[in-house]
């Protein structure tokens, strides 16, 4: 029983695997939002590349 409650208490490698859990979550976040984020991408370079042209011309 003490090994078990040491095991459990012990927090070596906490982490890392609160990172893979950041990670992972990040990429979920992707793929479930992938269209919304790749629409709010693109219209920000298009307004990016219209100001921009403003600019040098």
């Amino acid at each position: 029983m003490g090994a078990w409650k040491r095991f459990m208490q012990e927090e070596d490698g906490m982490g890392v695997v609160e990172v893979i859990l950041i990670i992972v979550v990040l990429v979920a976040m992707v793929l479930i939002f992938k269209e919304q984020i790749s629409a709010l991408v693109e219209t920000i370079w298009t307004t990016i590349n219209r100001d921009a042209k403003k600019v040098y011309s």
